[in-house]
């Protein structure tokens, strides 16, 4: 058994507990949690910091690990879908690779679990060796043309049949975005999963102004875009409303709903997506909405309206690392006013909770295997470009 102490324990679902001790079995499993005072300090691991339990990343591309670097910064999102689309092969060799490496990154960086994407089956034979928890949310797409919809199911549904589940992982077949999906597919994936207690379906939302122009006039730069590879949206019918309305309309409200990027979305997104359902939950990369298009949320409007907000990493083709420390570091340079323990929640709490592993992960309570990390904080409780982490269990 061992007992480790800091100088403050955030357990999240409660109170910081200062100087206090957990003791933890060989498994990981919380047993106790004390203070200080109640123990002999020869027998206590004490760390300077506080002791955290393990992220939890909402969003992560892991298969695109091997196009680290390879997308230029800044160029907004239209182009940079260009990029990944027209740089994405290399041998499988080189993807495996750099796909086991980035999830050792996410290991060491005190990551116990991952909402992660998949188009292909790359990352499967590295999913199964149960390193990690994942959520895998295989994306569906037919870029609006109602008429590819059932071939393009039946493509992505035979990837989401290939993965098997091992450590406690979950899957679900998701709409990759408004922009993307027609309304025939999103009545076919949503058919292809049943109603079921913490089934959760992501889909990207709102990282661009040509994606709400899109849906409010039919014009802007994804017009083009489609054009430029053939694609025709002659059928397609502006609906004079944000794009996350056009989503919202073809969703299952019964389902839990993890809503990311949300760059773009205002009040009154948030508050049509909450009186649609009360499973909303949304995922913030504020590194990636930085590489892609220069730009962050504003987390304001979120924290009034008292959201279930997550964070993810995205992927190392959009990200300089995948690292949701320093994710919580951007947030606290650019928009300061967000606690630490606001952030911390949303980067542990709140992602178990949008996942379905809250019985297991994302706080420090007696029973959980939560994983345990420390942060090298003082008593202002201010993270900053000097703080990182280390991984204790």
């Amino acid at each position: 058994m061992r007992k480790i102490s800091a100088n403050y324990i955030f357990p999240v679902s409660s109170a910081p507990i200062k100087n206090g001790v957990i003791e933890v079995n060989e498994t990981g499993q919380i047993v106790k949690i004390g203070a200080r005072a109640d123990y002999d300090a020869a027998e206590l691991e004490i760390h300077e910091g506080v002791i955290i339990p393990g992220f939890i990343n909402t969003h992560c591309h892991l298969e695109l690990s091997h196009m680290k670097g390879k997308v230029d910064t800044g160029t907004s999102l239209i182009p940079f879908i260009t990029g990944v689309v027209t740089q994405r092969g290399a041998t499988m060799d080189v993807i495996h690779a750099a796909i086991a490496e980035a999830e050792q990154e996410m290991i060491d960086g005190g990551i116990v679990a991952v909402g992660d994407i998949s188009n292909v089956t790359d990352t499967f034979p590295q999913k199964n060796k149960g390193n990690l928890r994942y959520y895998t949310f295989v994306e569906f797409f037919d870029f609006l043309q109602d008429q590819d919809a059932q071939a393009e199911f039946d493509k992505y549904k035979a990837v989401f049949d290939e993965l098997k589940l091992v450590n406690g992982s979950q899957k679900t077949c998701v709409p990759h975005a408004p922009y993307s999906v027609s309304e025939t597919l999103f009545e076919l994936v949503n058919a292809a999963n049943p109603i079921q207690k913490g089934a959760t379906i992501s889909i990207h939302n709102e990282e661009t102004p040509p994606e709400n122009e899109l849906f409010l006039s039919g014009t802007g730069g994804f017009v083009d875009f489609y054009g430029g590879f053939g694609i025709q949206l002659d059928k397609f019918k502006p609906t004079g409303k944000t794009s996350i309305h056009y989503a919202i309309e073809h969703m299952n409200p019964a389902q839990k709903t993890l809503f990311v990027h949300n760059t773009l979305t205002s009040t009154e997104d948030i508050a049509a997506a909450n009186a649609w359902s009360k499973n909303v939950y949304w995922a913030t990369c504020p590194n990636a909405n930085l590489y892609i298009e220069n730009r962050l949320p504003n987390y304001k409007i979120f924290i009034d309206a008292d959201v279930k907000m997550t964070i993810g990493t995205d992927s190392l083709t959009s990200n300089w690392q995948l690292s949701i420390l320093e994710e919580m570091k951007t947030i606290a340079r650019f928009q300061s006013y967000v606690s630490f323990e606001t952030m911390l929640r949303w980067a542990t709490l709140n992602g178990a909770k949008a996942l379905g592993f809250e019985a297991d992960l994302g706080s420090i309570e007696v029973g959980k295997t939560p994983g345990l990390s420390l942060l090298n904080l003082g008593e202002d409780l201010k993270i900053n470009a000097s703080t990182v982490v280390k991984k204790l269990v």
